[in-house]
C-alpha cells in the first residue's frame, strides 16, 4: 500500500509539472512525411534567404536566416553537428548559432571566410534521398540536394541530415554535413 500511495505522489507531482508546460507531446515519433516535409523546408528556406538578399539587401536576408536557424536547427537544445560544404579549416564545423548564421550570410567578422553560402543568388532547390532511416524520435536521410543559381547552372552536394523532435514536437536538425560528390582523381 506503502509503495502505491507513494507511486500516486509521483504522479501527482508529475502532473503539476506537465500541466505547467504549456505544451505536452506525448508521440515523439518521427514521420517520413516529416522528414521530406522539413527538406523541402530547408530548400525553400535557402532560395528565399537567397532572393531576400539579392532584392532586399544582406541585413533582411541575415534576419530571414536568423528565422530559419531557429525555426528549423537544434541549437536550442545544444551544438549541432554542422558541417557545411564550403568551410575551411579552422572553421569548418559550425556547432553553434552564430557559425551557422556566418555560413548562411556572411558578414561576421569571427568568420572571415564566410561570404554567406545562401546568398550565392539559388533559384530553386531539390532534395533527392538515397534513404531514410526512423528510429522513433530520431531520423536520418542521405542523398544530394540539387541547387540551381540565376544562370540555370546546378551544383548537387552530397547530403546528410539527423532529426529529432523538441519537447514541443518540432522537428529539429541536430546534424547536417554536406559536401562536394568525389570526382575522381
Amino acid at each position: 500500500m506503502k509503495k502505491l500511495s507513494l507511486m500516486l505522489t509521483s504522479c501527482a507531482l508529475l502532473g503539476s509539472a506537465v500541466s505547467a508546460s504549456a505544451t505536452v507531446v506525448a508521440n515523439q515519433a518521427i514521420t517520413e512525411a516529416e522528414v521530406r516535409s522539413a527538406q523541402s523546408a530547408w530548400c525553400k528556406a535557402l532560395v528565399d534567404i537567397s532572393q531576400t538578399g539579392a532584392t532586399k539587401g544582406p541585413a533582411a536576408a541575415k534576419a530571414l536566416a536568423e528565422q530559419v536557424i531557429d525555426a528549423a536547427y537544434g541549437y536550442q537544445m545544444g551544438a549541432v553537428l554542422f558541417k557545411p560544404t564550403l568551410t575551411v579549416a579552422p572553421q569548418t564545423f559550425r556547432t553553434t548559432r552564430a557559425g551557422a548564421l556566418a555560413y548562411f550570410v556572411g558578414g561576421d567578422s569571427n568568420f572571415p571566410n564566410d561570404k554567406g553560402f545562401a546568398l550565392k543568388g539559388w533559384t530553386a532547390c531539390e532534395s533527392k534521398n538515397a534513404a531514410i532511416f526512423i528510429a522513433g524520435n530520431s531520423a536520418s536521410s542521405m542523398g544530394n540536394v540539387m541547387i540551381t543559381d540565376t544562370t540555370g547552372k546546378v551544383t548537387t552536394v552530397d547530403k546528410t541530415w539527423t532529426y529529432v523532435k523538441d519537447t514541443a514536437g518540432q522537428l529539429r536538425i541536430v546534424v547536417h554535413h554536406s559536401s562536394l560528390p568525389f570526382t575522381g582523381s
